[in-house]
């Protein structure tokens, strides 16, 4: 296979889905109105609420959805071949992710900017609500857990990555503050940002700064306590909407490479190799149903519904807007997989020839998904294969493509690792809020902003400590992907009964069944098969607790959901926006 022709399909794809399906589902489920004021504007606070340039939300919104997942997980799974890989991210992206993100956003925008897990209760029950909300703060806690692993991964063995993404933060305040404080406004504060991020890169290369993978964990500890309780105009919006430019720049830039190299692009990496290949913990993992717990964020993802209702729905300026920042978000990050996957189709022997590892077509299935957690990195093996495209098409440094890389891939990692926190105290916040009747007094406390983000982050972190990548990462994504179908769920009810679509709904349903059935069946076999075997006892019963925990709510919730399902729509009258 070409990798040409592949990337060239994946843009066909998602350009001719988003002007069709897309365009169906604003018209004819969201029924998207142009003059309906949304929360940002209706609820204005100039913290939470504070309505977003479309161009600006959208970088916010997919910097905070995208992470490392659409990297990670697609890299890993080049252990089952890159067929079964592509095929799982275009399905998921089309059928299940686009529709999941989309509709998150523009139903919370329809409740006020309220979360998807107050919808659920809202349309099922309060117990559904509360059971939702706990089980979304164990699912963030996940996220927290395995981004930082990531992260500190990369700073440690790319420290011109660290230093790049330091000086980028301080970019983006800098950019916040020019945005929404000065007449310079958008266009001026967008010119100056793009010049402080070149110099970003170029002073990374100039003064890396080394520390080792806990030193790193720790400073990532103190950062997202600070950064999930800042406003969102300081360093969250403005981070993230230069996030964007860095991605644009490289997914136009990787796409371009292998159009350039034309013939010299062929896959080398095996198309399929077994049904199991060893990769979930270092176990012989089926595809079916496992691949959700390998490929998260590139295929679809529960965080995104958290992220779509939890700040993009406070920042959306207008109801059109919706499909490009949730819908195109999704299919955004289906193309960075895409480009992901062809990648290492091409360069991944050159990868691990350089690194004098030894791996043929034959013992790939058994040694791949190893190699990349202990030797190669597991994002080493996606930065250099991408480097290496760029040294075939353009003649580019290889060195500066691979902290290139890493730092787009650091870069949207740290974005979720900060969102995910804040989201994360907004969860502990709601959870705790059935208590502010009876104890006024220890609700205040509990909930304060800055304990509620103390709490995720430091255990997140601890579980992260003892870097356990092949098991956090199954962990996260399988009660990512469970909240996904949990999610659609939640949204099918709310096509069905609220907005009436008729025959749209099974869009929605059938999708999050199939999900559903696929989840609880991997994140089951995960605690038979693989927890068992995990060495560190830390690691071991926290993820199995979290794990046991998670399959238990979804019972639950899968439960209520099939008894609100059946109620006649007439009951939903009071339950409208």
């Amino acid at each position: 296979m070409n990798s040409a022709v592949v990337i060239l399909v994946a843009a066909v794809i998602y350009v001719a889905m988003y002007f069709t399906y897309g365009k169906n589902l604003q018209n004819k489920v969201v029924k998207a109105d142009p003059n309906k004021p949304t929360p940002a504007h209706a609820l204005y606070d100039g913290v939470d609420y504070v309505p977003a340039h479309p161009l600006v939300l959208y970088g916010h919104h997919f910097a905070s959805i995208a992470g490392a997942g659409p990297i990670v997980g697609p890299a890993v799974a080049m252990a089952w071949g890159w067929l079964p890989g592509l095929i799982w991210v275009w399905f998921g992206n089309v059928f299940i992710g686009a529709v999941h993100d989309y509709l998150a956003l523009m139903s919370s925008v329809r409740y006020d900017g309220k979360s998807v897990q107050w919808i659920a209760g809202k349309l099922m029950s309060k117990r559904t609500g509360i059971a939702f909300e706990v089980y979304i703060w164990f699912a963030l806690l996940l996220v927290v857990a395995a981004f930082t692993s990531v992260i500190a991964g990369i700073y440690s063995k790319t420290p011109e990555a660290a230093t790049a993404s330091l000086l980028f933060l301080v970019s983006a305040v800098i950019v916040g503050y020019l945005m929404y404080k000065t007449s310079l406004h958008f266009a001026g504060a967008t010119v100056i940002g793009l010049i402080l991020v070149a110099i970003s890169v170029w002073l990374g290369f100039k003064f890396p700064i080394h520390a080792t993978y806990h030193q790193w964990a720790l400073f990532l500890l103190v950062y997202i306590v600070v950064a999930a309780s800042l406003p969102v105009w300081i360093l969250l919006q403005p981070r993230d909407y230069l996030n964007a430019y860095l991605l644009w720049f490289g997914l136009i830039l990787g796409g371009l490479a292998f159009i350039v190299i034309g013939g010299k692009g062929t896959f080398t990496a095996p198309a399929f190799t077994t049904w199991s290949a060893h990769v979930v913990g270092g176990k012989p993992s089926p595809f079916w149903p496992t691949i959700p717990l390998v490929i998260a964020c590139g295929a679809l993802s529960g965080f995104h519904s958290i992220v779509g209702s939890g700040t993009s729905s406070k920042q959306l300026d207008n109801e059109i807007h919706g499909l490009m920042v949730g819908y195109g978000g999704m299919f955004t990050e289906g193309f960075l997989s895409t480009i992901v996957i062809a990648s290492i189709a091409v360069y991944g022997f050159q990868v691990f020839s350089d690194a004098g590892l030894s791996i043929t077509a034959g013992d790939w299935a058994a040694k791949y998904a190893p190699l990349v957690a202990s030797k190669v990195g597991k994002t080493g093996i996606f930065a250099k294969s991408y480097a290496y495209g760029l040294t075939n098409a353009f003649g580019i440094d290889y060195k500066f493509g691979v902290v290139f890389a890493s730092l787009w891939v650091s870069a949207f990692a740290l974005t979720s690792l900060d969102t995910a926190t804040r989201l994360g105290r907004f969860a502990w916040q709601e959870v705790f809020g059935m208590v502010v009747d009876t104890s006024e007094g220890f609700w205040k406390t509990v909930t304060n902003k800055w304990v509620a983000s103390v709490i995720i982050a430091i255990l997140g972190v601890l579980l992260a400590w003892g870097n356990q990548w092949l098991i956090l990462w199954p962990a996260f994504s399988g009660m990512n992907q469970m909240l996904a179908s949990i999610a659609m769920m939640t949204a099918a009810l709310w096509v069905a009964k609220i907005q009436k679509a008729g025959k749209w709904t099974w869009a929605v349903l059938i999708p999050a069944l199939f999900l559903w059935i696929t989840v609880t069946l991997a994140l089951g076999w995960f605690l038979v098969v693989v927890v068992p075997g995990i060495g560190d006892p830390l690691t071991k019963y926290s993820v199995g607790l979290i794990t046991l925990v998670g399959l238990l709510l979804n019972l639950l919730l899968a439960f209520d959901f099939w008894g609100a399902w059946q109620k006649p729509t007439e009951e939903y009258e009071a339950a409208k926006a």
